[in-house]
Order: C-alpha cells, then sequence, then structure tokens
C-alpha cells in the first residue's frame, strides 16, 4: 500500500445516512444525520444536548488548503499524512482542557475516530475571532507600510517585525457576507471594529450586547490557556482564530460555546521558543507551509493578490509540488500534536474503510 493511500483526500463521499447535501469545506466535511439518528444517539450514548438536537458527522480529511487553494504533490499525494489526525488530537487536547478549567463547552459530542467528530448544531457567530500576541505576518505589512490602526485599536510606533505586542490585541474579522452594516463591506473575511459589532451585534448573530464581553473573555481565557501550556514545551503561541457558536443543553439553557478547531497548526501561527531566543523563526504550523509557496514560485504576488484568485486556483490545479513538501509539513503537524498531546500520531493504513466500520457498526448512521 502507496502512502497516498494513506491519506484521507476525499471525505465527502461517505455512505453516512443523511436527507441534506453534503457540506464539504477546504478540510472538513460536515454530514448532518436524520432527526432519527440524531434523537436516536442522544438517547443511547447520553449526550448533553437537548432531545431534539440536530446532530451530525464532521469528518476532517488530509488535504491542506492555503492561500485560498487545495495543493497536491508529486505520486498522487491529494493531502498530507497526518495532518487530519494531527489537527483533530490538538483541538481535542485543548478543548478538554478548557473544560476542566471552567472556560466553555465546545460543539463536540463524542469522537468516534481519530478523523471523525460527533458534533451538535450551533448557531455560529458572524465573526472570526482572532487573537495576536506578536506582530507578525500580514499585520506587520501592513504596519510596515505606515497602518497603525487595528480593528479600530491604535498601534504605537515604533514596533519591530515578530515583536511581542504590549497587550494581548483582539482583530476580529467578518465571518461571512454580511449586509447592510455601516461601514463594513459586504464581502467575506473584512477586519471589523469592536463598535461595529457592539451597534450591529444582531447582525453579528449575538443573543444580546453582553455576550460580546462573554465572546472576548473565552478569547482570551482560551488564548492564555493555550499559551501557557505550549510555553511550557517551549512554544510560543503567536496568533490565532478562534470561532464561536449558542447551542441549548439538555435543561434547555442556550449557551456560547467554542466551535470550529482550537489553537491548531492551521488556525494558529506556533513558534518554536528555543530558535526565537536565537533570533530565528522556526514555524510549527501552516505558516511555514504558506512560506515555501511563497519561495516555490517565480511570481509570489499571484499568492498574495485577492485579485488574482484565477490565476492562484490555476497555479494549485496545475503544479504537483515535490513529495518532499508534504512530508515534512506531515513531519510538522505530527511532531507538533504528539508534543501536545504527549501521545503518538498513527496513520491507518485504510482511513476511510476504518471511519464506515466504526460508524456502522458502534453508531448505526451508515446508510
Amino acid at each position: 500500500m502507496s502512502l497516498a493511500d494513506k491519506v484521507l483526500a476525499v471525505n465527502n463521499d461517505l455512505p453516512i445516512r443523511t436527507e441534506l447535501p453534503v457540506h464539504s469545506g477546504k478540510v472538513r466535511s460536515v454530514y448532518w444525520l436524520t432527526a432519527e439518528d440524531s434523537r436516536r444517539l442522544i438517547a443511547d450514548k447520553g449526550y448533553d444536548v437537548a432531545a431534539d438536537a440536530e446532530l451530525a458527522i464532521m469528518v476532517i480529511s488530509d488535504r491542506i488548503s492555503a492561500f485560498e487553494c487545495i495543493w497536491k504533490s508529486e505520486g498522487g499525494m491529494q493531502g498530507v499524512p497526518g495532518k487530519g489526525a494531527a489537527l483533530n488530537a490538538i483541538s481535542n487536547h485543548w478543548f478538554k482542557l478548557f473544560r476542566e478549567q471552567g472556560l466553555a463547552d465546545s460543539h463536540i459530542l463524542d469522537i468516534p475516530h481519530p478523523l471523525v467528530w460527533i458534533v451538535q448544531k450551533a448557531k455560529p457567530v458572524m465573526i472570526e475571532a482572532i487573537a495576536r500576541q506578536y506582530i507578525t505576518g500580514s499585520m506587520w505589512r501592513s504596519y510596515a507600510k505606515g497602518e497603525r490602526e487595528f480593528c479600530g485599536i491604535q498601534i504605537p510606533d515604533g514596533l519591530q517585525k515578530d515583536q511581542k505586542l504590549p497587550d494581548l490585541l483582539i482583530t476580529p474579522s467578518s465571518k461571512g457576507i454580511l449586509k447592510n452594516i455601516p461601514g463594513v463591506p459586504e464581502v467575506d473575511d473584512v477586519n471589523v471594529t469592536r463598535d461595529d459589532i457592539v451597534n450591529n451585534y444582531a447582525a453579528f448573530k449575538f443573543r444580546s450586547i453582553d455576550d460580546i464581553a462573554v465572546y472576548e473573555k473565552l478569547l482570551s481565557e482560551g488564548f492564555d490557556v493555550i499559551s501557557k501550556a505550549l510555553a511550557d514545551l517551549d512554544q510560543i503561541f503567536v496568533d490565532t482564530k478562534f470561532e464561536f457558536g449558542y447551542v441549548t443543553d439538555k435543561n434547555g439553557n442556550e449557551k456560547l460555546i467554542y466551535m470550529d478547531e482550537v489553537g491548531t497548526p492551521d488556525s494558529s501561527r506556533i513558534w518554536d521558543g528555543a530558535a526565537f531566543r536565537d533570533g530565528n523563526i522556526i514555524e510549527n504550523s501552516k505558516e511555514g507551509f504558506r512560506q515555501l509557496l511563497l519561495k516555490h514560485f517565480p511570481e509570489p504576488d499571484i499568492l498574495l493578490d485577492k485579485n488574482r484568485m484565477d490565476e492562484r486556483n490555476a497555479l494549485a490545479r496545475e503544479n504537483e509540488l515535490p513529495e518532499s513538501v508534504m512530508m515534512a509539513v506531515s513531519k510538522t503537524y505530527t511532531d507538533i500534536a504528539e508534543k501536545i498531546t504527549g501521545e503518538k500520531i498513527n496513520l491507518s493504513d485504510n482511513p476511510k474503510a476504518e471511519i464506515i466500520e466504526i460508524l456502522r457498526d458502534q453508531y448505526g448512521v451508515i446508510a
């Protein structure tokens, strides 16, 4: 069996019983269970959700996305070996820590397989909640051009590239296209200010103005929990993106929870502490892959300019990266996952067959 066979690249074709279209994102696919299967699992497994809650099976792939494109390599490798399992393991670790420290729950109810979550349907807050502890990446590029205001917050002069910021900076952006919000363009992923959110909290799908402070508290507390745990491993938590949503528990209480993933190499920058003290940056996150792509292609502006998406899509579609690139990324993901969780990331020989067997025999949701 080739290494490419151990990569789960296509994850939207599993025979999971559903009456709705499978929602397939860049990395995860979501299968909404039938009302009957949801009710049965809630009763059988004792999940802490309302009896009529909607459940879904979420399957993570090993695909790698960067600059809004999916990348592949030679040898038929359509993803990164071990990447999906590494991401899930890291998120599972942080969500467990959040619960133990009394922060908030997540949307995950069960983990049948290293590549699979059973989740409850959450009503998402329409904000990409971004927190930054260092000035780097796109923020540094804007700062170097003279920009000093980020999401309505003034940043002091005199900062250097990759320097620690005076305080944790919360720089939210819109999630999806939001309409009729004064001063906020009707496009996906644009920076917004706290005033934008306060003045239009319902448009951002907050239940109340007070919940804005709740999301900020959960964001900063979650950041601190991960940052301290990574510091113990001599890793630096540079910046990250969280997402939040509302769910209802079995007692009918609505609550704000963490959703999607947290503290992973896909959603965060993580630097090696020893290298940073020596004046070097070693990325233990997807940022390293992004930098590699920028160096790999002769015209990196295609990857940075959103007006050149057609050319960018063609680059990803028509170019196979060296297999060594995918293996280097695999090592980055599995190494940091094993460091964080203290457990080995094992590659499945046939991940799709394993998932189907478990979901059929233990959960009864295979059609």
